[in-house]
């Protein structure tokens, strides 16, 4: 197995009075590449070609094709078809092993399964990636009713009843130009765009401590979510209960509050909101 390239686009020759000098700047240049590397198939969600990949990051095609070597002798690259790459293996085991160590994720995961039988529904843990929110846990329901997006799933924030709740501590100046930047028409087109209409429902969503949305990311889908605060206040996560639109019209009140139960739940064994 070689030896992991660090070296920046413009490095100085190995052995060099000047790569003596700056061993910090390479390492770091090399390390930011590779970081670059993944974050773009990571935003991207599929795989690329090493040649549009280069292009995409703007590096030279000879790094970006080094260091992609490297990542995939190491698994954290793998190769899909004869071209492009993909995320590999070993990032699947570094993301265990850090979210076995989250406090905040196991009792929110403990919490989730109890919601998920107590309604019998599809219940999800939901964080926020920048402008996306994300789907970081899941229990199916027990019923034939599936939902399509599953761990790892991440849809912009004004389409979901989870996005709205994790800006709405922010201020509002930057709830605004999040939504402004972000928000986007949903397959449904039914999941509001507007930025000061969407700004004003998310804090009001966290005022309340729900927020519903009614098929506006996909047809007949429902979701009823409440936000998990820390004790600034902050919303760092949501528990949600995703269910067919007709059982949300029937049973509002039922499932509205359940989900609270649930978040207030991890909030209390977090040390998060008084008994």
């Amino acid at each position: 197995m070689s030896t992991p390239s660090v070296l920046s686009d413009d490095d100085p020759a190995p052995g060099t009075a000047a790569a003596a000098e700056t061993p910090r700047r390479t390492r770091v240049s090399g390390i930011d590449r590779a970081l670059q590397i993944l974050d773009h198939l990571y935003h991207t969600e599929k795989p690329w070609t090493a040649y549009a990949i280069a292009k995409a990051i703007g590096a030279p095609l000879s790094t970006t094709y080094a260091i992609i070597d490297d990542l995939i002798a190491r698994d954290l690259l793998t190769h899909r078809g004869d071209k492009e790459v993909w995320l590999g293996p070993r990032l699947y085991h570094y993301g265990l092993a850090y979210a076995h160590s989250l406090d905040f994720l196991s009792r929110a995961t403990h919490e989730m399964h109890e919601l998920c039988r107590e309604v019998g529904e599809t219940v999800q843990i939901c964080g926020r990636d920048g402008d996306r929110m994300v789907v970081l846990a899941m229990a199916d329901g027990p019923g034939h009713f599936r939902v399509t997006s599953e761990i790892g799933t991440r849809v912009p924030l004004n389409w979901t009843a989870s996005g709205r709740l994790l800006v709405g501590h922010l201020g509002e100046d930057e709830r605004l130009d999040l939504f402004r930047q972000s928000a986007k028409m949903s397959p449904t087109e039914r999941a509001e765009t507007d930025p000061v209409l969407l700004a004003g429902l998310s804090r009001q969503a966290l005022k309340d401590r729900l927020s519903i949305q009614i098929s506006e990311t996909d047809f007949l889908v429902s979701c009823v979510a409440s936000p998990i605060c820390n004790r600034l206040g902050e919303c760092v996560a949501t528990i949600s209960i995703v269910l067919p639109e007709h059982k949300v019209v029937e049973k509002r009140d039922y499932y509205g509050d359940a989900v609270r139960r649930a978040s207030e739940k991890v909030e209390r064994a977090l040390g998060w909101r008084d008994p």
